[in-house]
């Protein structure tokens, strides 16, 4: 196991980076929670998605096919499933692993989020849905996130730290 002993100054910015971290992926679970809730109110299409990028609302589109209006909101209720999945793991893994210098931890926290982005993100802009009511909580904790990461990453690569 890759676990890494610090110094005082190195082993604060891991711990703040890897609390960072956490708050982020706890903020992905909570923007997943607004997203499920969303889908069971009137206003069922998703945080900052609104007329000006979707001409039809929950009623038009289960009036149009209620089969489609099932079916997206199973894609709703999937999609706020994967993204609180993610933020757990995020959260999980940073605080019960970064926090201690467990480099595994640390790539893994990492990779999940940029994976699950990386697929994600680009598809909104082609269409218009990259509004900032939409994805400006996910742009927030993804700037936590790396603030996080860089901090825990400096506390992890100081030369002075030995392994166990």
């Amino acid at each position: 196991m890759s676990t890494i002993q610090a110094p005082k100054g190195e082993k604060s910015r891991l711990r703040t980076g890897a609390a960072l971290m956490t708050l982020a992926g706890l903020a992905f679970v909570g923007y997943a929670v607004i997203f499920l809730v969303l889908n069971f109110t009137d206003a069922f299409l998703e945080l900052g998605i609104g007329p000006e990028q979707v001409d039809k609302g929950r009623a038009e589109i289960e009036a149009f096919s209620p089969q489609l209006y099932h079916y997206i909101s199973h894609l709703h209720i999937a999609v706020s499933g994967f993204i609180a999945a993610t933020g757990l793991a995020v959260a999980g893994l940073s605080w019960y692993g970064v926090r201690r210098g467990e480099r595994w931890a640390f790539a893994t926290a990492v990779i999940v989020p940029v994976v699950g982005l990386a697929v994600a993100l680009p598809a909104h802009y082609p269409w218009g849905l990259a509004t900032l009511g939409h994805l400006g909580l996910i742009y927030l904790a993804v700037l936590i996130f790396l603030v996080g990461v860089v901090a825990a990453y400096s506390g992890m690569r100081s030369s002075t730290m030995t392994r166990h």
